[in-house]
């Protein structure tokens, strides 16, 4: 099929113009905490269910004013979406072919649609209606935190007043209430919210905010929400059936079509029968790029491309698309994708500094942790990847491989809630060190979000720079991957090129004072690691280096067989290095050990469908911001 380019602009977040909500003298300590209890007492709603409503969605963090994937704003977020900027769905970015396999033409993607901002649904339109219950403007609203707090009181007090429910001391009696915030429009999806946020209530919480704020939530163990109310919100039964999902989430079955549409093409994913034909060693995190609407238009477009789930920001209400045992088109490698799950979620990579709700984060972790445990992934940052992290395919695809969810998505919050945090795991002179800033103190400098070059706004980040010299005035790492003619990596949100992530474990090269040097894409990489305000901790693990009397290695983004292992009738896949060499003396986390494998699947008829796998075997390691693949005969192994 001839390549379709895409040609019409999605709905992006708005970018603020306006001054962040922190800007100028800080807040009083105990500002933010008299702010909640203010509109609590103004618009008749418990304390408690104001601040656990407020931590669902946004952690009670005010985000210095800026929208969040879905032009939210604020420690409520109030959805402002109608001036939102356009763009291209993320799997209409650049050059990658999302199938990443070439036993059949490249994947390109069709028309997407605009929808007219009047269509947009009410949950990206909250902030307008809080401007008219409230009195307060708009602008108020987007900046001023103090403001949107009592925008989002004044909301959850009109859907109180409108369910008929009294305005009531007693948390217990705002279940409904609560449930119409998530802005669901289905039952499942409002009253998983509603359990989150009485869930909060009765653990409690206590954090420091990105403000510097401390909020408090004292633990009520014995509030009793009425949850009989969720039968008075009029919401839609959404079809569970046929869904792979915990208990503990909100599930519907939206199915990508399997289907011919011509002149030997198909779409939109590829029937298998895993893990009886392959084992799933990865679960990868994207982000749509696209609303939720267009999500969902798109993924059931037999033209288009598709992943297994679609997790919307707002609520964390969970779609799922096609059978586990299938093979989604969507990491732009046909390796990663023939052994992985897709999760897309909801959300704009630089619109302008994303962030990403509570209660998306919530439903997600809960998601991998089904999967994991379903499937025997570990949960750590060689399996659980971004789109970011998984490898081009060949040399020529390097450079055309995607970025989101990009630095902005907080794995150390989400491996939290994943039970797996990061934790040193030995001393502070270890051999190996795991990433691991403090994500909202974490600021680096990143540009081109908004416009080419163009500074984004300050916000925390869980990547860290990295330099080719223990300085940083000293030009960044280059990758010979994305800019073949030995140019120097960027500060751009895009730019991967010298990027370590939260997570993700390297061998030490060498230290200096304050400042710690990794092998990083076959080169020493400097991070600035002062003992005050560490960057890493020190990890443990497997690492590997080339065996005696090789001067380098080569590495892969595929862990192919052979050419023998290949039967008649099987193309054999060519083993073609990246652009990158390990060279003796240089050490990398290991991974997995994984067999030379290649899932053959050119065609709509599956009876042609074969698994080869070889002698070859490859180790994965953690080689730069993305993950690579080595022949296991070429390179030892030792404990670090």
């Amino acid at each position: 099929m001839g390549a379709l380019v895409a040609s019409a602009a999605l709905l992006l977040p708005l970018v603020s113009a306006a001054p962040p909500a922190t800007a100028g003298r800080p807040p009083a300590p105990g500002a933010l905490q008299r702010d909640f209890a203010a509109a609590a007492a103004e618009y008749g709603v418990p304390p408690s269910v104001l601040l656990a409503v407020s931590y669902l969605q946004s952690r009670s963090d005010g985000h210095g004013g800026a929208p969040s994937v879905t032009g939210g704003y604020g420690p409520m977020h109030l959805t402002d979406a109608a001036t939102a900027l356009a763009s291209a769905p993320h799997h209409s970015h650049g050059t990658e072919d999302p199938r990443g396999d070439t036993s059949r033409p490249a994947k390109r993607v069709a028309d997407a649609g605009l929808p007219a901002p009047s269509a947009l649904p009410p949950r990206l339109r909250t902030l307008e209606r809080a401007a008219g219950l409230s009195g307060l403007s708009p602008e108020d609203l987007r900046t001023s935190t103090p403001a949107n707090i009592r925008g989002g009181a004044a909301l959850l007090a009109a859907a109180q007043r409108e369910l008929g429910h009294p305005v009531s001391t007693d948390p217990g009696d705002w279940y409904g209430a609560v449930a119409r915030y998530s802005g669901a429009d289905d039952t499942a999806t409002a009253t998983t919210y509603a359990d989150d946020v009485y869930d909060v209530i009765r653990s409690g919480e206590r954090r420091t905010t990105d403000s510097g704020q401390v909020v408090a939530l004292a633990p009520d163990p014995g509030v009793a929400p009425r949850t009989a109310q969720a039968a008075g919100l009029g919401l839609r039964t959404a079809d569970a059936a046929g869904t792979e999902c915990p208990v503990t989430v909100a599930c519907e079955w939206v199915p990508a079509p399997y289907e011919e549409f011509g002149e030997g093409d198909y779409g939109n994913h590829d029937k298998a029968d895993r893990p009886a034909s392959q084992s799933v060693d990865y679960i990868v995190v994207h982000d749509t790029e696209a609303t939720w609407d267009v999500t969902l238009k798109l993924v059931q477009d037999p033209a288009y491309v598709s992943w297994h789930y679609s997790l919307r920001s707002s609520d964390g209400h969970i779609a799922q698309h096609v059978p586990l045992k299938d093979v989604g088109w969507h990491a732009g490698n046909w390796y990663v994708n023939a052994k992985s799950v897709g999760l897309e979620h909801e959300g704009f990579l630089v619109s302008p500094d994303a962030w990403y709700t509570e209660a998306m984060y919530r439903t997600s972790a809960r998601l991998v942790r089904y999967l994991a445990k379903r499937y025997g992934v570990p949960l750590d940052r060689q399996h659980i990847l971004g789109h970011d992290n998984v490898p081009g395919p060949t040399g020529a695809a390097v450079r055309g491989m995607h970025t989101d969810p990009g630095p902005y998505w907080d794995w150390a919050h989400y491996f939290t809630l994943l039970g797996r945090p990061f934790t040193p795991a030995a001393g502070p002179r270890a051999g190996v060190v795991t990433i691991r800033p403090r994500y909202a103190a974490h600021q680096p400098l990143y540009t081109g979000c908004a416009k080419p070059g163009e500074a984004c706004p300050p916000h925390g980040s869980g990547a860290v720079r990295l330099y080719t010299e223990p300085r940083e005035s000293a030009p960044l790492v280059k990758d010979a991957g994305l800019r073949p003619g030995g140019q120097d990596s960027t500060t751009g949100v895009n730019d991967t090129g010298a990027r370590a992530s939260t997570g993700q474990r390297y061998a030490v090269a060498e230290r200096r004072g304050e400042w710690t040097a990794i092998w990083y894409l076959g080169q020493k990489a400097w991070f600035h690691d002062p003992r005050t305000r560490p960057v890493a901790v020190g990890s443990r693990g497997w690492v590997l280096t080339p065996r005696e009397g090789l001067a380098e290695v080569p590495v892969y983004g595929r862990a192919y067989p052979e050419a023998s292992a290949y039967p008649a009738g099987v193309p054999v896949q060519a083993v073609s290095p990246l652009p990158y060499r390990l060279l003796a003396g240089q050490r990398y986390v290991v991974g997995d050990r994984v067999p030379g494998e290649y899932f053959y699947a050119p065609s709509f008829d599956t009876s042609g469908h074969r698994v080869v796998r070889g002698e070859e075997t490859y180790y994965e390691i953690q080689f730069g911001h993305r993950v690579a693949f080595v022949k296991a005969s070429d390179v030892v192994v030792t404990r670090a």
